[in-house]
């Protein structure tokens, strides 16, 4: 499913336009990325928690070459998916 297709059946099943639901998802994500990149985390119970975590700097080995290089530290989101999400 696509942001459209969801766009679509978030205004079916709550009964508004597709403008109107479209307005809503797009506040709700960017409420959500606002709120990770301040380093909250965003829990829907049962559904979702996404968390701001960091990655630390470490050693890797190109593949193709053997050599081994450095991957600096970087800020990554950790998605935990919740209970409601088990088929």
């Amino acid at each position: 499913m696509n942001k459209s297709a969801l766009v679509e059946a978030v205004a079916a099943k709550a009964q508004v336009s597709k403008a109107e639901a479209a307005k809503v998802l797009d506040a709700a994500l960017e409420a959500a990325v606002e709120a990770v990149k301040k380093g909250e985390s965003v829990q829907l119970v049962g559904y979702l928690t996404l968390a701001p975590a960091t990655r630390p700097a470490r050693q890797a080995k190109n593949p193709r070459t053997g050599e081994v290089v450095s991957v600096p530290a970087k800020k990554v989101v950790k998605a935990k998916i919740g209970a409601k999400f088990a088929f």
